[in-house]
């Protein structure tokens, strides 16, 4: 695992939150901050800079590969959230300062999106109550639609196989060693890791028949309640576009990721629901076979992710302990699948 960081000079952050770089001058920009981006909203629109960072599974340490995995976000997004996705745009500097979707040579790149109401965000609505049955019957509808269509072949397929399941598997248990004690127990991390083990053992001939049955795709990848905003369209962003390896899977497991989400949400009802409606759409009953182990995968990477966060530069102590709380919620969850 990487694990290198390049720091993003400070300057252009620090400009960016000034009005002046933006063509259409907005007067508040608020920034947030993901592991790996820096995400400017300017109330009409977004600007993602991706962070020049090493994590192992992804590689942003220079301005050409920024540049190529901000054009593959845009491509792969517009599959799911057409409308929002704009294009990706040049940061460059001048002796006047720096300027978005300014001339001369570029310094940084960032993809443009049209800004998605935060209040109709479904994890946001899951919080207050507000999504029906009817609403996950559509995302169920949209999803169903989209695995039907989306591209499979023996590149992707082969990503169903033992051998790379069982790489994930062992990549997912190896970078949480560390946070053993602090995120996630011992007891809690032997009894998941036996779990899973001991499933994909039982089972190998159920993974081999769902290769055989294409139905290893090129998927969203982190299909969880944030990446959903119901709008006029049901608009799910924010795929993964930096490894293929997470984003070519079996769909039974991009609907047990939305499922765990929904779980964690104590939206048990809906989680049922959202399952049942996609198995009837689909008519893919085997899915129901995979639906404990791929909740408890998806729920231990969740976990995963929030507690590399311990260990991000740019991260306030504050934020930590906020992510120390989810990553223990998610590796709860995952315990509880079992």
């Amino acid at each position: 695992m990487g694990n290198k960081v390049v720091t993003t000079p400070s300057f252009i952050v620090e400009d960016l939150l000034k009005p002046e770089p933006y063509p259409h001058r907005p007067p508040e920009i608020q920034l947030v901050q993901t592991q790996m981006s820096f995400i400017f909203l300017t109330g009409e629109y977004v600007y993602k800079v991706k962070k020049p960072v090493d994590l192992g599974y992804l590689d942003y340490t220079t301005l050409e590969k920024r540049r190529f995995f901000c054009h593959q976000e845009l491509e792969l997004n517009r599959r799911l959230c057409p409308d929002a996705y704009l294009d990706v745009v040049a940061i460059t500097k001048d002796e006047k300062g720096i300027h978005i979707e300014g001339k001369g040579k570029a310094i940084e790149y960032a993809v443009k999106m049209r800004q998605l109401p935060q209040h109709r965000m479904m994890d946001v609505l899951l919080v207050d109550n507000k999504v029906s049955p009817k609403l996950v019957t559509r995302v169920a509808e949209k999803l169903a639609d989209f695995h039907q269509k989306a591209e499979t072949n023996s590149r992707i397929t082969a990503f169903g196989k033992l051998d790379v399941i069982r790489q994930n598997i062992d990549e997912n248990f190896s970078q949480t060693e560390k946070y053993i004690g602090m995120s996630i127990p011992r007891l809690k991390y032997n009894r998941i890791k036996k779990y899973t083990e001991d499933f994909i053992q039982h089972n190998s001939a159920l993974f081999s028949k769902r290769v055989n049955e294409k139905r290893i795709k090129d998927c969203h990848g982190d299909l969880h309640a944030a990446h959903i905003c119901f709008t006029e369209d049901i608009c799910i962003y924010d795929c993964i576009e930096f490894n293929d390896r997470f984003r070519y899977s079996d769909v039974a497991s991009e609907i047990a990721f939305l499922a765990m989400d929904l779980d964690r949400y104590h939206h048990t009802d809906l989680s049922q629901h959202l399952v049942n409606t996609y198995v009837e759409l689909s008519h893919d009953r085997e899915l129901l076979d995979l639906l404990n182990f791929y909740k408890c995968y998806r729920a231990y990477v969740r976990g995963k992710v929030e507690s590399f966060k311990l260990d991000d530069l740019y991260i306030s102590e504050e934020e930590k302990e906020g992510a120390l709380a989810v990553a223990k919620s998610y590796f709860d969850l995952a315990e509880g699948y079992i």
